[in-house]
Parts: structure tokens; C-alpha cells; sequence
């Protein structure tokens, strides 16, 4: 049986999903402030949908853009600092380039509009 996207994640269901063990994942949380998944009794960690949008970042970061945990952290604290929060991703996971065709582009363009609309009403109602 498959969890919905939106599910929260056991920390070995968020490990296999970004692809490292779960002792990374509770080191890469001690390390980097902005991973902060939800404790709940005991100490067992739950991860969001965005905390593991930000995990596969950090482990992209890491590992094949060959950034230390320092640049790491330095990279969203920038882009906290400028934004008023933590980002939930650093760069796009898939480029617009690599889509093939119109009808996706012009879907992905329709639905990033309506993100970004959203978006816009959620920091006007939080200002």
C-alpha cells in the first residue's frame, strides 16, 4: 500500500526517498538548522512533503554539486535572509528544458502562475 504525496514520512521511508541512510538524515539535522521534521512522542521524527523536497536539495547539494554542509547552510541562510523564510528548494529538480513537450511546458507555466498567485495572497494575509 502507497502513502499519499502529502503523507508524513518515518525517517526510514524519508531516507529511501532521498537516497541515503538514516543516520545522514539525523546528522544532516543536527547540522543544518533548517531540517526540522516533526517529533512526535518518544522522538520519532515525521517528515513533510517539503521536508523532503528540501532533503533531496541538500543531498544534490552534497553530492553531486560537491558543496560542503558550511555552503550548505550558508546557501539557505542566504536565501532565508532575502526571502523572510527557508526556501523549499534551492533550484528547480527538473529544468524546463528537459520537458519535451508544449502542452507540459504550457501546463507547468499555468499551474506555476497559480502557485505564484497563491502565494502572493498567503504573504499579503501573513504582512
Amino acid at each position: 500500500m502507497t502513502k499519499s504525496p502529502q503523507a508524513f514520512r518515518s525517517i526510514s521511508e524519508a531516507a529511501d526517498e532521498v537516497g541515503v541512510p538514516q543516520h545522514v538524515l539525523r546528522f544532516w539535522e543536527g547540522k543544518l538548522d533548517f531540517i526540522q521534521p516533526v517529533k512526535r512522542a518518544g522522538g520519532r521524527r515525521f517528515y513533510r512533503p517539503e521536508d523532503i523536497l528540501i532533503l533531496k536539495d541538500v543531498r544534490r547539494l552534497l553530492h553531486e554539486e560537491g558543496m560542503t554542509i558550511k555552503g550548505v547552510e550558508r546557501l539557505f541562510k542566504d536565501k532565508s535572509v532575502r526571502s523572510g523564510k527557508v526556501p523549499a528548494t534551492v533550484t528547480p529538480l527538473v529544468k524546463p528544458e528537459t520537458l519535451s513537450s508544449g502542452v507540459n511546458r504550457s501546463h507547468l507555466s499555468r499551474v506555476l502562475e497559480q502557485i505564484e498567485a497563491a502565494q502572493a495572497r498567503l504573504n499579503a494575509v501573513l504582512a
